[in-house]
């Protein structure tokens, strides 16, 4: 298996976690469309408690995994990192062993909690059924995790790319294949369906699962090294110390991070309906932002989850050498990468808005009104996902924990003033939740750039002047579309017309923002004049490889 360098990697990761996103987006259409709003719901009934215990069960020790592989790759000490997995691995079966148990027996009890005595729904056995269908997952794929961990570790992010696009791929297939034979072959109730669809997470996490099992088998020798230095004296304590302080600062992000959608759960609603907006509107603005918008949001979102595969390793490895030179370089790196890709993309689905929803969803001018603004937070959300990942990588736990949990408290203490707020001054309350985000997540990623800034001396100039350059070639795209719009209205509402209104859009919108790019050397500043050329070799072989077959 190859290694991937620090942009290389993560180029391979964005491109890979993107199409997984794509996929996760194009099956909602024929499966919503067989399952309909009941089937959809107890869907989302198994799915919102089954995240949590996922976070529980995989969001620390991988990433612990990756990071100390990482670390101990680069010291020469290879008996040490083995020791870290087989102990990883063994820890996390456990965990999702307990993760599975609490799941499964107290199952009818979360879906009372759901549901309660709501008659004319979803009953309290079919949503029981299906947490424990979902549950099975937490037996396979908090395992999975750690063998992705090892391997990132190693920087090899093609075979760990590889491996999620499969599982998505895997799972697509069953939930629509599963849910169409189920309904329309056989007519069973739609409750059957979902349960295939929902059971799809284990067939699809554990044909990833055989994958990384054969390659890490094929390709054993690059991992069991003989140490090349004296082997540092650490016991097994010390090495589960290690794990559990390095994992444990993920799973209190991650869970903090799935209690922000609890605040909207709990506030938009009857904070709007109090201002005196009728329900309809109050819960249509929850589902945009809560779920529908939130899938469309991770198609930029996609680029920081991308970069942060390759990021964790590489600066671990880099810092635990010293190389703080390297750090700060990766670090620009990373800033501009981002800032080069989410700013575009995220301006491009704004200006799209109509035709994107309509593809995806239908028309309907509320949820379009809200999302056209809702995407732009992928922005300071990519930077901030940066921002975080970063300072665990410097071993800043405490700065990322206590940054994050303030992002947890000023969220509660602004989300239904804002919206108060907003609609005093003549703006419609119901974008009060995203630019509570946006002021919210803005200033810990400024803060967090700040302090890390003061401790490393690190240098954010190359990231500030590719910044501005992005704005500029941002400006002359927008302004291009914008002059498209007099050729091509984007008023639309089927999803036929819609989709022939993306793709020139997207198209042109692209080869205006690249071409400016490369004309003020943007793109050369970003991945380097040797990339560029590197790049360019390989497509002209390509061609010449092509023209001596024809």
């Amino acid at each position: 298996m190859k290694k991937n360098s620090f942009l290389e990697g993560a180029f391979v990761a964005t491109f890979s976690i993107l199409l997984c996103k794509i996929l996760g987006l194009l099956y909602v259409i024929p499966f919503y469309s067989l399952i309909g709003n009941k089937g959809g719901a107890l869907y989302s009934y198994a799915y919102s408690i089954y995240a949590i215990f996922l976070s529980l069960s995989t969001s620390g020790i991988p990433v612990a995994v990756s990071k100390l592989v990482s670390e101990y790759n680069a010291l020469e000490q290879y008996s040490l990192k083995e020791k870290i997995y087989k102990m990883a691995s063994n820890i996390i079966i456990i965990v999702g062993l307990v993760a599975f148990i609490l799941l499964f027996v107290f199952a009818e009890n979360i879906a009372y909690m759901f549901i309660g005595n709501i008659q004319g729904g979803n009953t309290i056995e079919e949503v029981t059924t299906a947490i424990r269908v979902v549950s099975v997952a937490l037996l396979i794929v908090p395992q999975q995790s750690v063998l992705r961990g090892y391997l990132q570790g190693h920087k090899m992010i093609t075979t760990t790319s590889i491996s999620n696009l499969l599982e998505q791929a895997v799972r697509v297939i069953v939930i629509v294949a599963g849910s169409y034979v189920t309904v329309k072959v056989f007519g069973m109730p739609i409750n059957f369906a979902v349960y295939i669809a929902i059971f799809a997470a284990t067939i699809a996490a554990l044909s990833s699962y055989i994958y990384l099992k054969v390659k890490i088998h094929k390709n054993k020798s690059q991992f069991n090294k003989e140490d090349k230095k004296e082997q540092v004296v650490v016991t097994k304590k010390q090495l589960l110390k290690k794990i559990i302080i390095y994992a444990l600062p993920f799973v209190i992000i991650d869970l903090i991070r799935s209690m922000f959608g609890m605040v909207d759960s709990f506030t938009v609603v009857k904070t709007l309906v109090n201002i005196g907006y009728d329900v309809g509107t109050a819960e249509t603005t929850l589902g945009v932002v809560a779920t529908w918008a939130s899938k469309l949001n991770m198609i930029v979102a996609s680029v920081a989850l991308g970069l942060v595969t390759s990021l964790i390793p590489n600066i671990s490895g880099s810092f635990a050498k010293k190389d703080m030179k390297d750090v700060n370089k990766k670090i620009n790196e990373s800033y501009k990468s981002i800032l080069f890709i989410s700013i575009p993309m995220s301006f491009g689905l704004s200006f799209l808005a109509q035709p994107v929803w309509v593809a995806f969803y239908g028309y309907d001018e509320l949820s379009i009104n809200i999302f056209r603004f809702y995407i732009l937070q992928a922005i300071i959300f990519c930077v901030h996902t940066i921002a975080l990942n970063l300072s665990q990588s410097l071993n800043k736990s405490k700065l990322s924990l206590c940054t994050i949990f303030l992002n947890l408290v000023l969220k509660i203490a602004l989300n239904s003033p804002m919206m108060y707020l907003l609609e005093k001054i003549g703006i419609n309350a119901y974008y009060g939740t995203i630019v509570t985000n946006v002021l919210i997540q803005g200033f810990a990623t400024m803060f967090i750039m700040l302090m890390l800034k003061k401790e490393f001396k690190f240098n954010y100039r190359e990231s500030i002047k590719s910044f501005l350059k992005t704005l500029l070639c941002l400006v002359v795209m927008l302004i291009a579309l914008i002059g498209m719009t007099f050729i091509l209205p984007l008023n639309t509402t089927t999803r036929f017309s819609s989709i022939l209104i993306i793709i020139p859009y997207s198209l042109i919108g692209a080869i205006i923002y690249m071409l400016v790019a490369k004309k003020i050397n943007l793109i050369s500043d970003i991945f380097g004049e040797d990339y560029m050329k590197k790049l360019k070799s390989k497509l002209s072989n390509m061609k010449r490889k092509k023209a001596s077959e024809q």
